[in-house]
């Protein structure tokens, strides 16, 4: 039984969705057996990867203004979350939370509900949760349906190759849904080296999902697990990875069936939470939670009864059923039993005339490929770090990473080179968490065409100057490093007239400064939380669904500018009068600048923009920056704007 509950995850439940209180209280369970607890989508507090100490309570260790109501913890519990997941909104996502973490999920759905993104509501997004997801307080958030760097199977493959570069000792988990055509998918994931696949049911899943995507657009976890599992097995992949499914398992037999279907790892949520008292009012989107689970709500969260061991004597029993079916079935290990549909047959007692209909043939086909690979993971994935370029950069910078002594150095770079400077950033994380290093510490000239993802996710402390150009992702995830771009000197071309960096750069930013001489691609900026940017001219769909930092554009805007922007300023420089027609006002107030402050962070940043670039128009609009201002367009969304006016009078009173 300690054996199999290591098996056994959380679902994805990120604080926001419910309360700190019983995701602290999943975390500590979860730790308590060895098994794993997931953030969902949204970030954590770092206070929480310590381990705690004899005395200590949540309110002590977290603050008692953000914990109403305490549970019980003993010495040695941790409060980490060990799976954190990626989303498409990447809130929180920094290079910090990705080193603290044993295994990196990229949630490409929702069992509940396919192919939708969510919300979070502005009225549950409290300080705590603005802070730890690099927003707003009081501003709704919304996540994209896609992710706007996966729009293919190779694009999936580069962003797990991304993780693993941020984190090299945590698994990368793909989480999938139970749809038609799933194992097809599962397939491409599985050569796309990700370490496990989860194949999500549409049952369980958050209270707030909409009743008509529960109903007609998820599916089981046994269909979509059984045909996982039978295409990797017939394309002899099924020995590479992990197979776990979700999707309101509650019982050992629901386990067992899982196992016999497919899975060696399983996740639950909805059980554990009725562990912890929930009582399915399936209310979690209105705040409103009668046992303070799924509720910011200050005096609700005071209701909260919900004890970590509750959690760990339910696993402790589901697993203990398990043993029992296994025992009974002559299994002695979970391995021996993976995908052994032999030992599961349809019910012949239903004699609902529907139910007489069913054909559950291909559901139960033992599936065996001819090489007779094992039907379970055994070969650890080869993910390529060996060859990185990071590698050599790491050599180099041994001074910073020992002795914290500056570090300058040259180095040329070609466009097979991916992900560069993140392995190295992983590194200053470990060595010097969430500040990293001071500014410019190690200070890398490179020359060359870098491959994609160029400085993702890095840390304060990383300073790449590229001369050159950037394919795409440029910057993704940025944790507060500083990185520049600019066309060989040499060159003949006009940036200001030419692309010298891919699309979807930025993406998911949360601090750090970025400064491009040249236009990027589409999907600029998109989701940037904290970072400050300066770019000579974008495509299409430029700053969608950002929430913090600045943008500031020195050229013309694509079509859809600022969609789904609710947080963050960005200034463009409309010479032409053509850029106003093109921004999205669903969401924005196009405004001129006239607050002082605004007009000294602008200048400023341009300033810096032309030191390291040394872009002719930058120095052309600061040399007579009087007469230039007013071809500046502030673009201001509505809902930052009214929360900041609401932050500054609490603060004021």
């Amino acid at each position: 039984v300690e054996t199999i509950v290591k098996r056994f995850a959380s679902g994805a439940m990120s604080y926001g969705s419910i309360s700190l209180e019983s995701h602290q209280t999943l975390a500590v369970a979860m730790n308590r057996i060895g098994g794993k607890s997931n953030t969902g989508e949204g970030g954590e507090d770092r206070r929480r990867y310590a381990v705690i100490k004899a005395g200590e309570t949540l309110a002590s260790r977290l603050g008692k203004d953000r914990v109403e109501a305490d549970i019980v913890l003993k010495e040695g519990d941790s409060l980490k979350s060990k799976i954190k997941q990626v989303a498409s909104g990447r809130f929180g996502v920094t290079s910090d939370y990705l080193v603290n973490a044993d295994e990196l999920q990229i949630k490409m759905a929702q069992g509940a509900k396919p192919g939708e993104g969510g919300q979070l509501p502005g009225h549950k997004v409290d300080k705590t949760i603005a802070r730890v997801r690099h927003s707003t307080p009081y501003v709704g958030l919304i996540s994209p349906a896609p992710h706007h760097d996966i729009y293919s199977i190779e694009d999936l493959a580069q962003l797990i190759h991304d993780l693993k570069n941020a984190n090299s000792r945590a698994r990368i988990n793909v989480k999938l849904v139970a749809e038609v055509g799933v194992g097809t998918i599962a397939a491409g994931v599985a050569k796309a080296h990700a370490d496990v696949i989860l194949i999500s049911g549409h049952d369980g899943g958050t209270g707030a999902s909409p009743l008509s995507s529960i109903k007609h657009a998820g599916l089981p976890w046994e269909l979509g697990l059984a045909e996982a599992h039978q295409v990797l097995m017939r394309n002899r992949l099924r020995d590479r990875v992990v197979l776990q499914t979700d999707g309101l398992i509650r019982t050992g037999r629901d386990v067992a069936i899982a196992t016999l279907l497919g899975a060696e790892e399983w996740g639950i949520a909805t059980g554990a939470l009725i562990a912890m008292g929930c009582i399915m009012m399936r209310k979690c989107h209105l705040n409103t939670c009668p046992e303070g689970i799924a509720t910011q709500d200050v005096e609700l969260r005071r209701l909260f009864t919900g004890d970590p061991q509750h959690v760990v004597n339910f696993f402790h029993f589901i697993a203990q059923d398990l043993r029992e079916h296994m025992a009974r079935l002559g299994f002695r290990t979970v391995n021996e039993m993976v995908g052994r549909v032999d030992k599961l047959s349809p019910r012949g007692d239903v004699t609902h005339p529907k139910a007489q209909q069913l054909d559950l043939s291909s559901l139960l086909h033992l599936t065996r490929d001819s090489a007779r690979s094992a039907s379970y993971c055994c070969i650890p994935q080869e993910h390529g770090l060996e060859g990185a370029l990071d590698n050599q950069l790491l050599r180099i910078a041994a001074p910073a990473l020992e002795g914290r002594e500056p570090v300058r150095a040259e180095i040329a770079i070609r466009n097979v080179n991916r992900s560069v400077g993140t392995m190295l950033g992983q590194e200053i994380t470990r060595r010097f968490g969430a500040l990293g290093l001071p500014d410019d510490t190690i200070r890398f000239k490179a020359t060359g065409s870098a491959g994609q993802s160029l400085m993702a996710f890095t840390p304060r402390g990383l300073t790449l100057e590229l001369e050159g150009e950037a394919n795409d992702y440029f910057g993704k995830g940025l944790s507060g490093a500083k990185v520049i771009l600019y066309p060989p000197r040499g060159a003949r071309f006009d940036p200001n007239e030419n692309t010298v960096c891919g699309n979807v750069a930025l993406y998911g930013a949360t601090s750090g400064r970025a400064f491009i001489l040249g236009g990027a691609g589409e999907r600029f900026c998109v989701r940037n939380s904290g970072a400050e940017v300066v770019v000579e001219g974008i495509g299409d769909h430029g700053c969608e669904y950002m929430t913090g930092g600045r943008v500031i554009i020195l050229g013309g805007v694509g079509k859809n500018f600022a969609a789904g922007m609710s947080g963050g300023i960005a200034f463009i420089w409309d010479a032409d009068g053509r850029s106003r027609a093109r921004i999205n006002p669903g969401m924005v107030d196009l405004e001129d600048l006239t607050d002082p402050a605004d007009v000294a962070e602008l200048r400023a940043l341009i300033e810096e923009h032309a030191r390291e670039t040394n872009s002719g128009r930058a120095k052309r609009i600061l040399s007579d920056w009087d007469a230039g201002l007013h071809r500046f367009i502030k673009v201001m969304p509505r809902e930052y704007k009214r929360a900041l006016a609401e932050l500054a009078a609490e603060t004021a009173a």
